[in-house]
């Protein structure tokens, strides 16, 4: 690693353990970093999903008009594979979730972005989770064409619920975020409308010295920008640019209900452009990461 990486390195490693688990605030985050990612071919990790197959591995993306490519890496910043997702384009790929169906391993790409408020449709592909690590070029299973109920939005976080057969998405720019619904299996290969749900309660907005602070992007650090449903289906994780808020969903409980409570809110120190985040394949905490180079991978335990 160069002499400049180390540094950096060093500063990110110390910002991260300057305070002890023991001496951890209510509400800030347990939390560290793992690896720090430096490779040229992944200079905007826009979407991050822990594998079902494969240990310690995540699956991640670049963000918009990049190549139609996943790229697998270890939890210690080696890449180990990328793979071609062949007969789709990345018009603008903002998150990615590893599920299971039917004792199967997939995972979505969700086509959601929309700076501009422009596009009428999106896309969602669903691909099987490659068996081998290698550079290879697979097709989707199924691909969704959806569009939303009342006109364009940008939307950069979605979940997906396997055993409920259900796709979450959020709304990026709104407040509250609002939160849409979409069959995971479509009957038909029309154009799908998300049906709105609910919104998500508790979400914290800028302070007044966060506007103070920086008049131009301060407003946007509540804003929603990656999610994913833990692997026993019980909690809901969504990721803004300065904390992860936690919902979980009681017995009996759908979607709606749970987000319709305050999250449970937990900060972590800056991360340059924090975009991406997924559970770890047992449950036990969520990996951070973002698109900026060089890009820290950040471990967060949960209770």
């Amino acid at each position: 690693m160069p002499p400049i990486l180390r540094l950096l390195a060093l500063v990110t490693c110390l910002l991260f353990t300057s305070t002890s688990p023991a001496q951890t605030p209510a509400g800030k985050a347990d939390i560290r970093i793992t690896a720090l990612f430096n490779d040229p071919a992944i200079a905007e990790i826009s979407g991050l999903a822990a594998s079902r197959l494969h240990p310690n591995v995540l699956w991640v993306h670049n963000d918009s008009f990049d190549k139609p490519v996943l790229y697998a890496l270890s939890t210690t910043g080696k890449r180990l594979a990328s793979v071609t997702i062949a007969g789709v384009e990345n018009i603008d790929w903002e998150d990615i979730a590893a599920f299971t169906l039917s004792g199967k391993a997939y995972l979505l790409i969700a086509d959601t972005g929309d700076n501009g408020g422009i596009r009428q449709t999106l896309q969602l592909h669903v691909v099987r989770e490659p068996a081998q690590l290698r550079d290879q070029t697979i097709k989707p299973a199924w691909s969704i064409r959806f569009r939303w109920p009342d006109g364009p939005r940008d939307c950069e976080a979605v979940a997906v619920d396997g055993k409920r057969g259900e796709i979450l998405l959020f709304g990026k720019k709104r407040v509250p975020v609002d939160l849409l619904s979409l069959p995971l299996q479509p009957h038909n290969d029309a154009v799908q409308i998300a049906r709105p749900i609910g919104a998500l309660a508790g979400i914290a907005q800028p302070s007044a010295e966060d506007l103070e602070r920086n008049p131009v992007y301060g407003r946007y650090r509540s804003q929603i920008t990656a999610a994913d449903i833990s692997p026993n289906g019980r909690t809901l994780a969504v990721l803004n640019y300065r904390a992860v808020y936690l919902y979980p969903r009681h017995a009996g409980e759908d979607w709606p209900q749970a987000v319709a409570r305050p999250g449970r809110e937990r900060v972590f120190p800056w991360l340059a452009q924090a975009e991406a985040l997924g559970f770890a394949a047992d449950g036990k905490g969520l990996w951070i990461s973002g698109e900026r180079q060089p890009t820290p991978l950040l471990w967060l335990a949960l209770p």
